[in-house]
C-alpha cells in the first residue's frame, strides 16, 4: 500500500488534532493527516492525495459518523466559504487545540526549551470581532460540487469572498458574522443597487468589468470607512453609486473610492479618492488613538490586540529607562502601546505607507520618544544604525508568517540586547527562529493569544533572556 500514491481508506477514526486545521488518524502503522472539516472522534472515508513511507495526506469523502464534540455551525455559508472553518468545534476545544499546536511546534518539533507556558488568552467576542473585511465582485459564482447537477448558472454577478482554491470564482455572501453592522447592510445595498443599475461585475480571467472590490472597516468606537474599488474609470457611474451609498448610510465616517486597472488587487501603490467625510477613522487601544486610512495596516481584532499587547508589555517588564526597538513595526501599534513604559522607541518596517501611518499615530498620541524608519529590516539594522540610535535594551519582533530573515537573527545574536519579545502569527516559523536564537538566549515564557476564533490561526508571544 505504501507504494500507491492515491487510494481510498474507509472507516478511518480521527484521533487528534495536528496543526493548521489538520487532524491525525492512523492506518496500518501510517500517520494520516486529514484536512477538510474533520474533528477528533469523527469516523470518515477518505481519499489519499499524497502517500509516503510513514505518512500520508487525505481529505474526507464521506462522514460515516460524527464526533460527539461537534456543534451546529452558526453561519449559513459554513462549509462553502473558506473562513471560520472551526464553527463546528466548541470554543473550548478550539482553545485546547491551539494551545496544543503552540506547545507541539515549540517543544516537540522545534526542540525549544521554554521555562513556562501561560494559559492561552481566549477571545471574549466570538463573532463580529474583525474591524476590516474585503469583498470581491465577480461575474462568476462558485457552485459547490454537490450542486453541480442542479442547473445553477456559473454566470452570475455576486459579491462576497473568493472560493477556496478558485481565484476566479466568488461565493455570494448575504451575511458574514465576522464584522459588526452596518457591514452586511452596506455590502448588500451595494450589490442590490449595482444589479438594479446593470453595472458590470469584474471578470477575473478577462480582466474587465466595472465593480472590482469592496473594503469595509468598522472601528471599536463605531466609526466606519468604506472604499469601493472600480476596475473602470466611469465618473458618472462612480458618482451615482457613491451618492446612493452616502444617502443610504449617512453614518459612514469616511467614504472613498479607488480606480484599479492593474492585474492584481493591491491598492497600496494607487491613489485613494475621498468622496465624503474624513480621511481617517479612529481606532483605540486602551487610551491610545490610531488614525486608520484606507491603506492602513492595523490589527483586525482591536479588542484582542489589547490582550496581545498587554502580554508583550508584561513580558518586556520595562522600568522606564530602556531603549526599545520595534522591528517589523507596521503602523507602530506595539511600540506606541508600550511608549509610556520606555525611554525611547525605534521602529523599523519595510512598507513605507505603514511607516507614514506610524508617524501619524505617534503624533496623534503626542509622543516625542518615538522615531520610525522605512526599509528592509536586514538592510537598515546594521552596525551604524545601532550606533546612531543606541544599543537596544529590549527588542520586539513581530514578523510576517514567514518569520525572521536569517541575517536579522544573526544581527540580534550579535547586538545582544537583554530581552527579546517575539510575537508570531505562525508558531512553526517562530520555533525555527527560536532554535537559532537559543545560541545566546533562553526562552523564559510563552503565551498564546487567540485573535481569530473559529479559525486555526493563533498568535504566540515568547520572552527571551540573554544568557549571561
Amino acid at each position: 500500500m505504501a507504494s500507491r500514491k492515491k487510494y481510498r481508506i474507509e472507516h478511518l477514526l480521527i484521533e487528534k488534532y495536528a496543526a493548521e486545521g489538520k487532524c491525525i488518524a492512523k492506518h496500518e502503522e501510517k500517520v494520516i493527516f486529514v484536512e477538510g472539516g474533520v474533528v477528533p472522534g469523527d469516523v470518515v472515508d477518505v481519499q489519499v492525495t499524497k502517500s509516503k513511507k510513514d505518512w500520508a495526506e487525505a481529505y474526507p469523502t464521506h462522514f460515516v459518523s460524527f464526533s460527539t464534540i461537534r456543534q451546529t455551525p452558526f453561519c449559513k455559508h459554513f462549509g462553502i466559504c473558506g473562513g471560520c472553518k472551526w464553527q463546528m468545534l466548541p470554543y473550548s476545544y478550539q482553545l485546547e487545540y491551539k494551545e496544543q499546536q503552540v506547545k507541539d511546534q515549540l517543544q516537540r518539533i522545534g526542540h525549544v526549551e521554554v521555562g513556562e507556558f501561560f494559559p492561552i488568552k481566549a477571545c471574549e467576542k466570538l463573532t463580529e470581532y474583525r474591524n476590516k473585511l474585503e469583498f470581491s465582485f465577480s461575474n462568476k459564482q462558485y457552485i459547490p460540487k454537490e450542486q453541480l447537477n442542479e442547473n445553477i448558472a456559473f454566470e452570475k454577478n455576486v459579491l462576497g469572498f473568493h472560493a477556496p482554491k478558485f481565484f476566479d470564482k466568488v461565493i455570494d455572501i448575504s451575511q458574514c458574522h465576522l464584522q459588526a453592522e452596518p457591514s452586511n447592510a452596506i455590502k448588500n445595498f451595494i450589490r442590490t443597487f449595482a444589479l438594479q443599475q446593470a453595472f458590470s461585475f469584474y471578470d477575473m480571467k478577462a480582466h474587465q468589468g466595472f465593480l472590482r472590490n469592496l473594503v469595509i472597516r468598522v472601528s471599536s468606537i463605531n466609526q466606519i470607512l468604506v472604499n469601493i474599488i472600480f476596475a473602470e474609470h466611469d465618473e458618472e457611474k462612480i458618482r451615482q453609486l457613491l451618492e446612493a451609498v452616502h444617502h443610504q448610510f449617512p453614518q459612514i465616517t469616511s467614504l472613498n473610492y479607488t480606480i484599479n486597472t492593474k492585474w492584481n488587487d493591491t491598492i497600496y501603490d494607487l491613489e485613494v479618492h475621498l468622496f465624503a467625510g474624513e480621511k481617517y477613522i479612529e481606532e483605540r487601544l486602551e487610551n491610545f488613538k490610531f488614525n486608520i486610512s484606507p491603506k492602513s495596516f492595523f490589527q483586525t481584532n482591536p479588542t484582542q490586540a489589547v490582550e496581545l499587547y498587554n502580554v508583550v508589555k508584561r513580558f518586556a517588564d520595562c522600568k522606564g529607562n530602556e531603549t526599545l526597538y520595534d522591528l517589523y513595526c507596521g503602523t507602530g501599534s506595539i511600540g506606541i502601546f508600550l511608549s509610556n513604559e520606555v525611554k525611547k522607541i525605534v521602529g523599523v518596517e519595510s512598507v513605507s505607507d505603514a511607516i507614514e501611518d506610524a508617524k501619524i499615530n505617534a503624533k496623534c498620541n503626542q509622543l516625542e520618544n518615538a522615531s520610525y524608519y522605512a526599509g528592509d529590516v536586514i538592510k537598515i539594522c546594521n552596525h551604524d544604525f545601532f550606533q546612531k540610535h543606541g544599543h537596544p535594551d529590549i527588542v520586539v519582533i513581530d514578523p510576517p508568517r514567514a518569520g525572521c530573515h536569517l541575517q536579522l537573527l544573526e544581527k540580534l545574536l550579535e547586538i545582544r540586547s537583554e530581552k527579546i519579545v517575539y510575537v508570531s502569527c505562525n508558531p512553526a516559523t517562530q520555533a525555527r527562529d527560536l532554535q537559532i536564537l537559543q545560541k545566546s538566549y533562553t526562552a523564559i515564557q510563552s503565551q498564546a493569544v487567540d485573535m481569530f476564533p473559529h479559525t486555526h490561526h493563533i498568535e504566540n508571544v515568547v520572552l527571551l533572556h540573554l544568557n549571561q
